[in-house]
């Protein structure tokens, strides 16, 4: 890799370290300002609220980003992220955390940016491998960044918002001195217009183009499916097989460490092998890995849990990075930051709406979940194998 993609990669790592840092300390922030019954409520109004101003704000940001450029778009959404940590820090009042919120949420323009940028870079499987490696810089962040937050926030439980907004500065000031722009001039988008910041005119826009269209349905079913498992999982262990916090955290370890290995380690010796065999392969260990959590219950046998993991982690890792490959294609270069602003905009109405979803099956019948997840990711293993010529040149 060359200096530039270095550069993006260690961008992403800094991304999601000041992303993750502050989520251990949510629940005791927002206990400062509400009684304890109600803490659980209000953290899920946060997380709410974010990803609905992400959902209306990334395919605007994603979009400017076509006009002005790439590393315009990241240095003032780091920047505006800065100010939204700091609004969290200084507290004061519930108001002060829902307006930090507020700000993270509308400056949500880096994840989308970067994966544009990323898209400009690289062609072919070169492009799935550094998306795979972008995935294990947020992997390996995500696994560093609760555990700084945890032990700064133990004294000071405003501390690591601060450090947080600090990170995003200094992350906007390696992005203005060293990275370099990839939408040159006669590439960007010629003009722009009132209705560029009408979100719903880049989901239409981009949804009008039938390629791009069916990848996200393709998308669809399988983060839905992920997100079934991923909202509930915790309390499947605790509830099925009583599990404590620590063996729980050591379970997410796992996942951490099985994100990285299969995204930066596995994912390019597999590429000696087509696309589409890597995708199929992926979506097989995640129908598989699913089919274990539902033997776990069913037999009450706690190790097939961890068999279940690893096959769901490393399927998820040889399919997202070949996914948003097959979406950085299905779009022209001047269109390349609208696409992923509009991905990012879908994932945040996933996160908003299939949690709650999830918890009503979830209290039907906890396996009940699983047996969902599984037939969904089915169902995108056949639609794949029905769309596969489009999918995959």
């Amino acid at each position: 890799m060359n200096k530039k993609l270095w550069l993006i990669l260690i961008i992403g790592l800094l991304n999601a370290v000041g992303l993750t840092i502050v989520f251990p300390l949510f629940p005791f922030l927002i206990s400062l300002y509400v009684p304890a019954e109600k803490v659980a409520l209000y953290l899920g109004i946060l997380v709410s609220i974010y990803a609905v101003c992400k959902f209306f704000m990334a395919p605007i940001m994603g979009a400017l980003s076509d006009y002005f450029g790439r590393k315009p778009i990241l240095f003032f959404s780091l920047l505006a992220t800065a100010v939204g940590y700091f609004t969290l820090g200084i507290g004061g009042a519930l108001w002060v955390l829902f307006l930090g919120r507020i700000i993270a949420g509308i400056s949500a323009g880096d994840i989308s940016t970067l994966y544009a940028y990323v898209a400009d870079s690289t062609q072919g499987k070169e492009r799935t491998k550094l998306y795979g490696y972008l995935g294990a810089a947020n992997g390996i962040g995500f696994m560093i960044g609760p555990a700084i937050g945890g032990v700064l926030g133990i004294k000071y439980i405003s501390l690591p918002f601060y450090i947080a907004g600090g990170i995003s500065i200094i992350t906007a000031l390696f992005i203005y001195i060293s990275l370099p722009e990839t939408l040159i001039e006669g590439k960007r988008k010629k003009n722009i217009t009132v209705n560029d910041f009408n979100p719903f005119s880049h989901f239409k826009d981009i949804f009008s183009l039938k390629e791009a269209r069916k990848v996200f349905i393709l998308g669809a079913c399988f983060f839905i499916a992920l997100l079934f498992y991923q909202s509930n999982i915790s309390v499947y262990l605790m509830d099925v097989f009583a599990w404590g916090p620590a063996r729980i955290g050591v379970l997410f370890a796992l996942i951490g460490l099985c994100d990285i290995v299969s995204r930066a380690i596995l994912l390019p010796k597999l590429l000696i092998f087509s696309e589409k065999s890597i995708i199929f392969g992926g979506l097989i260990l995640m129908i598989a890995g699913f089919a274990f959590i539902v033997l776990s219950g069913y037999l009450g046998i706690a190790s097939l849990l961890w068999v279940s993991i690893v096959l769901i982690t490393v399927g998820e890792g040889l399919f997202d990075p070949s996914y948003n490959n097959m979406l950085s294609q299905s779009v022209s270069e001047n269109k390349q930051g609208q696409l992923q602003g509009v991905n990012q905009g879908l994932h945040s109405s996933y996160e908003i709406f299939v949690p709650f979803a999830a918890g009503l099956v979830y209290l039907y019948n906890p396996l009940a979940i699983y047996i969902l997840a599984a037939l969904l990711m089915m169902t995108t293993l056949l639609y794949f194998g029905k769309n596969s010529r489009v999918f995959v040149n």
